[in-house]
C-alpha cells in the first residue's frame, strides 16, 4: 500500500521540533487556538474522563496534552520523529501518560478498528496528498457514536490573503512556505469526504481572527479556519 505522506511536509514540521512548546515562537498560532479547540471538543463531546482519544498528526503534543489533562486515555500519532521526541519528553516532564506512536493513521487503523470514542485531526489535512484516506481511516477507528474533529483551512482568496500573505509574509506568525493554497479545503469538499466515509456531519464552526484584539474566537464565519465535527452511526 502506498503511504499517504509528503516527506517535504514531514521534514518541514520536524524542523519546528525545538519550538513546539515556545508560546512566542513559530508555533505561537497553535498555542493561541488550542484553548478554542479544546473548549469546542468539550462542548460537543462532554466529559472525556476515561474515554479513548486519538490525536492524528499530533506534532509536539500541544492538543494531546490538553486532552490528557481532561483524564482521557490519549494515543497520539505522527511521522516526524523529532516532534515525537519533544512530545514524549514534555509529557514526561508534566507527569502525563500519553501513548505516542510513529505511524500513519492508515497503519493504525489496521490494528485498532472501532477503538476510539473521539478522534482529532487538527491542521493536518492540508498537508497530505490524500485527505480522504485520512478521514476514511479515522472512520474505521471510531466506535459507534464516536466523534471525529477535523480542522483545516478554506480555499478562497480571503484565506490566501490572511494566511499566506498576512501570516507568513507580513506578520511572520508562521514560517514562509507553511501553507500551500492548492491544498486548502473547501467545507463542501470536506463534508463530501466525511459522508463518503459513512460519517454524519454534526456541526461546523469557524475560528475567526480579530485583528484589534489579536485573538481568535469561535464563530459561524468559516471563511478561513474552521472545525468540522462528524459522528459515526450507532449501527456501523
Amino acid at each position: 500500500m502506498t503511504q499517504n505522506i509528503d516527506l517535504n511536509e514531514i521534514d518541514k514540521f520536524a524542523k519546528l521540533a525545538a519550538q513546539w512548546w515556545d508560546p512566542n515562537g513559530q508555533c505561537k498560532p497553535l498555542h493561541i487556538i488550542n484553548p478554542l479547540r479544546v473548549d469546542y471538543i468539550k462542548q460537543q463531546s462532554g466529559d472525556l474522563n476515561g474515554k479513548n482519544v486519538l490525536d492524528v498528526g499530533c506534532g509536539g503534543g500541544i492538543l494531546s496534552e490538553s486532552l490528557a489533562k481532561l483524564a482521557a486515555n490519549v494515543t497520539a500519532i505522527d511521522l516526524a520523529e523529532e516532534s515525537l521526541m519533544v512530545a514524549k519528553l514534555h509529557a514526561e516532564q508534566n507527569g502525563l501518560l500519553i501513548n505516542y506512536q510513529k505511524q500513519t493513521v492508515e497503519q493504525h487503523a489496521e490494528h485498532y478498528l472501532a477503538q476510539y470514542d473521539v478522534i482529532t485531526c487538527m491542521e493536518m489535512l492540508e498537508h497530505v496528498p490524500d485527505p480522504f484516506s485520512i478521514i476514511n481511516a479515522c472512520a474505521k477507528l471510531l466506535k459507534p457514536n464516536g466523534q471525529l474533529y477535523l480542522s483545516t483551512i478554506n480555499r478562497n482568496n480571503k484565506a490566501k490573503l490572511m494566511l499566506i500573505y498576512g501570516a507568513e509574509y507580513i506578520a511572520r506568525l508562521v514560517p514562509k512556505g507553511t501553507h500551500d493554497f492548492d491544498r486548502f479545503i473547501r467545507p463542501s469538499e470536506l463534508m463530501d469526504w466525511v459522508e463518503h466515509a459513512h460519517l454524519a456531519v454534526k456541526d461546523i464552526i469557524g475560528m475567526e481572527y480579530h485583528l484589534l484584539s489579536n485573538q481568535f474566537r469561535l464563530g459561524r464565519n468559516i471563511d478561513v479556519n474552521y472545525i468540522l465535527m462528524a459522528e459515526k452511526n450507532a449501527s456501523d
